[in-house]
């Protein structure tokens, strides 16, 4: 009898919008649709016979608090209540060091313009969110294939160690980004030859 998987993806909110961004600048994304084009996807990479059962997605993405009040509000009020989905997103925080001249090397700290503070922000902890997720959910028999949307090689460790404990990892990204995560995961998903599959159709 043909197993059943059940397939959970983790998904890098801003590696995929930049890197869906740079391929077409006016793609929107269908995310209530996503999650169950690479659940079908997974399953055929894995094994075709089987059943590929979406278990859910997790995504995770930061935001900043004072130009990005509306991608709060679209992850909480509309992204975390489509079926299986959550959304982690975390404020960026100030970066400690100012910018330097590369001539002198002195810190610029304002604009010499606007005078606005020159440090910008950073994302921070999301990358360990994601990698804790992906392993503790495993340890937790949640899921069979874990789909990761992302190009990011920070994630290969927590790859390796899955892999090592027979858990199958699909990497899902835009070739030729990523090719390290890629080749430590069982598989992988180019997102740019099924986009046509979740696009977000006009109303």
């Amino acid at each position: 009898m043909p197993k059943d998987y059940r397939v959970h993806v983790f998904a890098d909110f801003w590696n995929y919008t930049l890197s869906m961004r740079q391929l077409d600048p006016n793609f929107k994304t269908d995310w209530r649709r996503l999650p169950k084009i690479l659940t079908r996807e997974a399953g055929v990479l894995v094994d075709p016979g089987a059943l590929s059962i979406y278990s859910g997605m997790n995504v995770y993405g930061s935001y900043n608090k004072t130009t990005e009040a509306s991608l709060l509000r679209w992850a909480t009020n509309t992204l975390d209540s489509f079926p299986g989905v959550n959304a982690y997103f975390k404020p960026r925080t100030k970066k400690k060091s100012f910018p330097s001249c590369p001539t002198c090397h002195s810190s610029v700290e304002h604009c010499p313009a606007c005078g606005v503070d020159m440090r910008g922000t950073e994302e921070k902890g999301i990358d360990t969110r994601i990698a804790t997720d992906i392993v503790s959910l495993a340890w937790e028999h949640a899921y069979d294939i874990a789909v990761l949307i992302s190009a990011d090689q920070d994630f290969v460790p927590a790859t390796e160690y899955l892999q090592n404990k027979g858990i199958k990892v699909i990497q899902a990204g835009f070739p030729p980004n990523g090719m390290l995560l890629k080749q430590k995961c069982w598989g992988s998903i180019d997102l740019a030859l099924h986009r046509a599959d979740f696009q977000l159709k006009a109303s």
